[in-house]
């Protein structure tokens, strides 16, 4: 029997692109990827879970963490602390089950310096004229803030490089489907299949 080890999906791309509607509607349809849960030190809103939502924590025990190095990655936006914690991510990898990860741009390339052996994929929009009408029709923001949105949108395309694949979300089923393929093709890829041949093999001649 090989042992796989699971493998941890980063879907990401710039602001407005859509990626909690993919990520939802991915879950929607039968999968084996684990979502990675949040940590958070913001109050829990009504009807929200400790452990299914987000891990919630103090302030103290998350700068702990932080101290620890035990998050992939970590932000603070508005006055509370947001990360991935590694401890969670590792041992779902180990019992042979895939994490699923949507995080932003800046979120996905300090996964990538702590995580590298993680397969990254980016989202991008049909084009610029759609993403800024997927920004606009929002309708909760300024023009300024608009501008601003579409401003770092551009510079996060450019980031694109740091990604393994680039999966265009011009439709939701499209998109989610183009993201199965990548999940199945990753776990027949040569380099992982071997390792693991190798391993089994080591452990057979080591019984004998």
């Amino acid at each position: 029997m090989i042992d796989e080890k699971g493998i941890l999906f980063i879907l990401s791309g710039p602001s407005g692109v859509g990626k909690g509607t993919v990520r939802k509607a991915l879950f929607e349809q039968s999968t084996n990827l684990r979502y990675s849960i949040s940590m958070t030190t913001r109050e829990p809103r009504e009807g929200e879970v400790d452990g299914i939502d987000y891990f919630f924590k103090s302030r103290a025990e998350f700068e702990t963490l932080i101290e620890k190095r035990q998050l992939i990655e970590h932000a603070e936006y508005v006055g509370n602390y947001y990360g991935t914690p590694k401890q969670y991510v590792e041992d779902t990898l180990n019992e042979g089950k895939d994490v699923f990860l949507e995080i932003e741009v800046q979120g996905a390339l300090k996964v990538r310096e702590n995580f590298p052996e993680g397969v990254f994929v980016f989202l991008i929009p049909p084009s610029l004229e759609e993403l800024k009408d997927r920004i606009v029709n929002r309708g909760t923001e300024t023009e300024d803030k608009v501008k601003n949105r579409l401003l770092a949108a551009k510079e996060e395309i450019e980031m694109m490089d740091a990604y393994d694949y680039v999966v265009v979300n011009d439709r939701v089923d499209h998109a989610v489907g183009k993201i199965q393929s990548i999940v199945a093709s990753e776990h027949c890829k040569r380099e992982r299949v071997s390792q693991q041949y190798k391993k089994a093999l080591e452990a057979d001649q080591h019984d004998a």
